[in-house]
């Protein structure tokens, strides 16, 4: 029997990196991916956030009222809370694979269906292997447990991918394939337990590889030192290396980082953040911000309004605050106040609608740049998306199909907030 199977993945880059390798990992063990009938359903969960298990929870009974014999296999952040805590435990779920044996769960599949070998690796839909980009993950686990932060207790500890493996992923990477994005929990702890560094890892990618561009999904503060802001200097006008930083700053305000456990000043934010863009004026630096912590009151939140202003930073991921059980907020919350449900939303909109601005005006200054683009998605009326060197989508104008290619473009103008441009 041949089996078959489907996986859809929630919440972070690593998630979704995790997504990939199962994908390839079972097409090469001879399963088809079949999104319509899959013998197997494959969810990779989130628990950022209680909207994020409530997004699990939901998509569960609508696989298993669309598919009602399919097995439904569940891992992830969420399944591994669910299990510890004995917890949603009357779920339509067929088998949990905790964070801690997720390495093993295409084996643990196989185990369970014994399907002869294969060695194809065509038939999967995910939407970044579509688009010509691969999610390489290089490391898992956080050492910091900050205060709102339910990951660290169901990831673990910090474990890095060596460096000569990653090497080895990226060489044998199918041609299609242009773009590596790397891809962390925490981008500050890879190399920690292997004497490695990003720096290392970069310089590899560059120097022993030919992928087309290398990127970073997330890129954490304490990772932009001294020592990587030097390189990047070096690095900064290669176009194979995509100028696009999202750093999650969480907030804006030093009391608030404080409650948060984040480790570092508005004083040390600012100063990387404007070196950044010094190096590079057209590199896109985005953020996450969450807003309504304990204790955030309304001048806590104009700091980080005013900051977010001030700073060359042009795209924002805003969350509202939700409390996780057993993380240190949790306890923390008992002493303090959480902003309302309404202030929450208010504060949010607020940052969404700066964020909206900055980034309009961003694409502005790049009206009349001359970059390179990877080539994404499909044609329509006479467009396809091209994603330029800073990883800014923009329409590029053409008939033919031009999916997973390299090509030199030039930025027109900007039209119904996107960017319109043309070939070179």
């Amino acid at each position: 029997m041949q089996y078959t199977f489907a996986s859809f993945s929630f919440g972070c880059r690593v998630n979704h990196a995790e997504k990939q390798r199962f994908d390839q990992e079972l097409l090469a063990l001879g399963y088809v991916y079949d999104n319509a009938n899959p013998n197997i359903y494959i969810i990779n969960t989130c628990a950022v956030t209680a909207k994020a298990e409530r997004g699990v929870r939901q998509f569960i009974y609508q696989i298993k009222k669309k598919l009602p014999n399919c097995k439904i296999i569940l891992t992830g952040c969420a399944a591994t809370f669910w299990q510890q805590n004995k917890i949603n435990n009357k779920l339509p779920i067929d088998l949990v694979i905790p964070n801690s044996d997720k390495e093993k769960l295409c084996e643990t599949i196989n185990k369970l269906c014994h399907p002869e070998p294969s060695l194809t690796l065509k038939g999967s839909n995910d939407k970044f292997l579509q688009s010509g980009r691969y999610l390489l993950k290089i490391q898992d686990g956080c050492p910091r447990f900050c205060s709102y932060c339910i990951v660290p207790y169901l990831r673990g500890k910090p474990k890095s991918t060596l460096i000569k493996n990653l090497k080895f992923q990226i060489l044998n990477l199918n041609p299609y394939i242009k773009e590596v994005v790397l891809t962390a929990i925490n981008t500050e702890a890879f190399g920690n337990d292997t004497g490695e560094t990003l720096i290392g890892l970069i310089q590899t990618t560059l120097n022993t590889t030919n992928i087309s561009r290398i990127s970073f999904g997330s890129i954490h503060p304490w990772s932009i030192n001294t020592e990587l802001l030097n390189y990047y200097k070096t690095i900064a006008n290669n176009p194979r290396f995509v100028n696009f930083f999202h750093i999650p700053l969480q907030s804006g305000c030093n009391r608030i980082l404080k409650f948060m456990k984040r480790d570092y000043s508005i004083k040390d934010i600012r100063n990387k953040i404007y070196e950044l863009n010094s190096i590079n004026p057209r590199a896109l630096i985005a953020t996450d911000i969450i807003v309504g912590f304990l204790d955030e009151t309304d001048s806590d939140f104009d700091k980080t309004y005013k900051l977010l202003e001030e700073l060359p930073i042009s795209k924002f991921h805003v969350f509202k605050f939700s409390k996780r059980s057993h993380t240190a907020a949790d306890f923390m919350a008992k002493q303090m106040t959480e902003p309302t449900p309404q202030e929450k939303n208010k504060r949010s909109q607020s940052l969404i609608a700066l964020g909206n601005k900055k980034y309009q005006k961003f694409l502005q200054t790049l009206v009349g740049w001359k970059s390179s683009a990877l080539m994404i998605g499909d044609v329509n009326d006479g467009y396809q998306t091209g994603l330029l060197e800073n990883q800014v989508p923009m329409m590029v104008k053409t008939n033919k199909n031009l999916l997973g290619q390299i090509k030199l473009v030039k930025t027109l103008q900007l039209k119904y907030d996107k960017l319109i441009g043309e070939l070179i």
